[in-house]
């Protein structure tokens, strides 16, 4: 597969990940809130708003002809700031949440690692591409 072909797909992948989770946020804040042990939806609607427009900016981004290599500077520097928020939360326990809301932070932090890491990968070649 062509390395531009590649990272659409990845980017793809991304974007659907990233729009059901929102979606599952969005509909479910009850049920999610409940998972982590807390009674506060807001910030999980809040979160699946969020990951809603990240979702479109990357789908729309996968769909072009061309991959603007600044749009996915920026899509791969939120993935990293994803990650890197969760670790903030992992590691000191912030906000008390449940053990099986912990491993879901875990869980979609490793996710969002590999997708950026993929990302990353095809900038990479994006970049050593003749032109």
């Amino acid at each position: 597969m062509k390395p531009v072909t590649t990272l659409k797909t990845v980017m793809l992948i991304n974007a659907l990940s990233s729009g059901a989770t929102a979606l599952l946020l969005l509909s479910m804040p009850g049920i999610i809130s409940d998972l982590f042990g807390r009674g506060e939806k807001l910030p999980f609607m809040v979160v699946g708003l969020f990951l809603l427009v990240f979702a479109f900016i990357v789908f729309t981004q996968s769909r072009r002809s061309f991959i603007h290599k600044g749009w996915l500077k920026f899509i791969i520097a939120l993935d990293i700031l994803w990650v890197l928020e969760s670790v903030l939360i992992l590691i000191p326990h912030l906000f008390r949440f449940t053990t099986i809301g912990y491993i879901l932070i875990a869980a979609v932090a490793l996710w969002v690692a590999v997708m950026a890491l993929l990302q990353a990968r095809g900038l990479k070649q994006l970049t050593a591409l003749p032109s």
